[in-house]
């Protein structure tokens, strides 16, 4: 398949799954998956980031849209999407000309788990930091956003698994 349509599947199919099933569940009435944003941990690296930034705000913008959540995880996303590029080089220890050939699929599980983890847990403090928009309830947000990481991740590494067996 082109790798161009398959980014386009990949970005549909996650709207989709986080607006008409994951938003759906709420584990204790409150955690929330937010596995659509592993759309933005699988991308390809490329040398131009602007067209990966203005993609990753149309699928937070796509989620808000949906959620009617005012712009929350387009910020969110968009923020990650821009830090990602640095934690590739600080993490996987990666250059522009590793860019091309870069995959998850091909680094070790300790790098590819702190490269998720660190994404995941600034994107869900930032998202819940703006749905509570309070000091008063930091607290909330810490146990928000630790526990919905770790929902997420959970499926994250639990897809990530079934699909790498399947397809090998």
């Amino acid at each position: 398949m082109n790798k161009t349509l398959y980014l386009i599947f990949l970005f549909f199919f996650f709207v989709l799954l986080q607006v008409l099933i994951l938003n759906n569940i709420l584990l204790f009435g409150y955690l929330n998956p937010y596995l659509y944003i592993a759309y933005i941990f699988i991308f390809p690296l490329k040398q131009k980031r602007v067209p990966f930034l203005t993609i990753s705000f149309l699928l937070g913008l796509c989620i808000d849209f949906f959620s009617n959540s005012g712009g929350i995880h387009a910020f969110a996303t968009l923020f990650i999407a821009y830090i990602r590029l640095f934690l590739v080089r600080t993490i996987f220890k990666k250059t522009e000309s590793d860019y091309l050939l870069f995959s998850l699929r091909m680094e070790t599980f300790d790098k590819v788990f702190n490269y998720v983890t660190i994404l995941t847990v600034i994107h869900h403090f930032i998202l819940y930091s703006f749905i509570n928009f309070s000091f008063h309830n930091f607290s909330n947000i810490i146990i928000n956003t630790l526990l919905s990481s770790v929902f997420t991740l959970v499926l994250y590494f639990l897809g990530s698994f079934i699909f790498r067996k399947k397809l090998s």
